[in-house]
């Protein structure tokens, strides 16, 4: 089964930050709940898994990622991604990531995403739209983690970022209130596949009520 994803996700962090962190897939990877890059191949091949749980049962994955291509003066990555479990379920992406500045706000960028995805096994058995429903969740957990990670790295000089940390320490110099310091992303360590049926669950009975209504 074959399932296509076309996203664009807003984020209140420069483009310069946003395309150092989606160079690095070890910080990628740690962006993803239950993912993590456990040996480097070769410059451009990795190897890692993916850690899924549904109540006390838990699959665990393994494959390899490969960057196809990174062109940074487009801040554009193609990775190609495949794995199986023991259970004889696989799964391979083909994704294009491309980082573009937000013309009205320099402090600002969009994470824009296109992936195609294959399924095969046990986890087929879900359909496409179900298979679509759960990468949105997932999509979203990660979105949120590279931004809070994103904004953790240090701003290029002469940036925008660079001159409103640049205007903060004066003004503390000043003797303004310090802000408290932003607290680290919380990365899961593997997906809760119960959770994630709960939510469908959820979203499924409040659209069928607000029908209704």
């Amino acid at each position: 089964m074959e399932v296509k994803l076309d996203k664009q996700y807003p984020l209140d962090v420069d483009a310069a930050r946003a395309w150092a962190l989606l160079t690095d897939l070890k910080a990628v990877a740690s962006c993803m709940p239950g993912a993590e890059i456990t040996e480097q191949l070769s410059e451009t091949s990795y190897k890692g898994g993916v850690k899924v749980k549904v109540g006390p049962a838990v699959a665990q994955f393994g494959g390899t990622v490969d960057v196809i291509e990174a062109v940074a003066p487009e801040r554009k990555m193609v990775l190609r991604g495949k794995g199986a479990d023991k259970g004889g379920s696989s799964a391979s992406m083909d994704l294009t990531a491309i980082i573009t500045a937000d013309p009205a706000n320099p402090a600002h960028c969009v994470l824009n995403g296109q992936a195609a995805v294959i399924v095969n096994g046990k986890f087929a058995q879900f359909g496409g739209r179900m298979m679509v429903q759960v990468s949105d969740m997932l999509l979203a957990q990660f979105v949120e983690n590279f931004r809070q990670t994103a904004l953790t790295l240090p701003a290029a000089e002469g940036s925008p970022a660079a001159s409103v940390a640049a205007a903060t320490a004066q003004g503390q110099g000043e003797g303004q209130v310090q802000p408290a310091a932003a607290a680290a992303p919380v990365v899961a360590r593997e997906i809760n596949g119960l959770a994630i049926f709960w939510a469908l669950v959820k979203s499924w009975f409040g659209g069928l009520f607000g029908k209704k209504a």
